[in-house]
């Protein structure tokens, strides 16, 4: 008889957060899953020029993932969103034939995401918040708490930095054309994966303290 997963039950709003945000990356996997493609992408043009050869071998890298994850009967989540990334990425720069243009999609993404995480913080809903109440099952009632709704602020300005930087410094790239692609093609590297991995090191941080108790209501069954 197969018996169901015991509940968990968190002491802290910290532990809550940090839990689901393990969970949404996917762990160690998920993360790699999901720099792969790009980064084939980007080292391959670089060496080669080749825009097709290139934005081939991105998508056969993500094919492959979504095979062994097939084979392992798996979640396909996160490398499904990886051959979408480089699938988007492919029909812009196809389109216009210009390889600089496979990093647009990627820059009005980060735009558009810094845009929403910054308004979210200014009209006090802190997406982060929303972690919360996707396990207690009350959307908005961590707003009741202004330590928690401080929290959630600053986590999801956090998040938001990485966001913020890659536009500040892709976008000016992208507007250089066609002899700045290695540039831009060694921000995303950098600005990527160990970005992202230095501002969830700063949310742990900011985690790590477990200040913020959760109300028993809030503790999931």
């Amino acid at each position: 008889m197969t018996h169901a997963p015991a509940a968990v039950s968190y002491e802290t709003v910290e532990q809550l957060v940090r839990a689901r945000l393990a969970q949404a990356l996917g762990g160690r996997r998920g993360m790699v899953e999901g720099a792969v493609p790009t980064v084939a992408f980007t080292v391959t043009w670089i060496s080669s020029q080749d825009l097709r050869l290139a934005l081939g071998l991105g998508a056969g890298l993500a094919v492959v993932l979504v095979a062994v994850r097939i084979a392992q009967r798996q979640t396909l989540q996160f490398v499904l969103n990886s051959l979408f990334g480089i699938g988007i990425a492919a029909l812009f720069a196809l389109r216009s034939g210009e390889a600089q243009d496979a990093f647009l999609p990627g820059i009005i993404y980060n735009a558009v995401y810094a845009a929403v995480l910054v308004g979210s913080v200014l009209l006090r809903w802190p997406l982060l918040g929303f972690l919360i109440g996707s396990v207690t099952g009350d959307p908005t009632g961590w707003r009741a708490d202004p330590g928690l709704v401080r929290l959630c602020s600053r986590l999801t300005l956090v998040l938001a930095v990485p966001c913020v930087l890659r536009v500040a410094i892709q976008y000016p790239l992208w507007l250089g054309g066609e002899q700045m692609v290695a540039w831009l093609g060694a921000a995303k590297i950098a600005l990527g994966w160990p970005l992202q991995v230095a501002a969830l090191a700063a949310m742990v941080w900011l985690l790590s303290r477990n200040h913020t108790p959760l109300a028993p209501a809030q503790t999931p069954a």
